[in-house]
């Protein structure tokens, strides 16, 4: 995550990316892992995110196979993790 570029900011919005590499399997697996991430960051980013702020979810081998709720509480974690680390902790949604 990083802060969006002044040129880009609009109201209220956060910006949000997906990716998945070769190296997860093949197009259906990498499809299924961004669709996962989707529906992971439809839940989680409007409770948790910041804006005025870029998000890139990053595909990994478990993605795929990972329960849906622990897939929910690891982005929830990572968010709260990289706000920290961003110096973004106290902001609100």
């Amino acid at each position: 995550m990083c802060p969006t570029p002044a040129g880009s900011i609009k109201d209220g919005a956060l910006r949000v990316g997906f990716t998945a590499s070769k190296k997860i399997g093949g197009a259906v697996v990498r499809n299924r892992a961004k669709r996962r991430l989707r529906a992971a960051a439809a839940a989680v980013l409007p409770l948790s995110g910041v804006a005025g702020t870029d998000y890139v979810l990053v595909a990994r081998r478990d993605t795929v196979t990972r329960p849906f709720d622990s897939l929910l509480s690891d982005l929830a974690q990572a968010l709260r993790a990289a706000h920290v680390k961003l110096g973004r902790a106290g902001e609100t949604p």
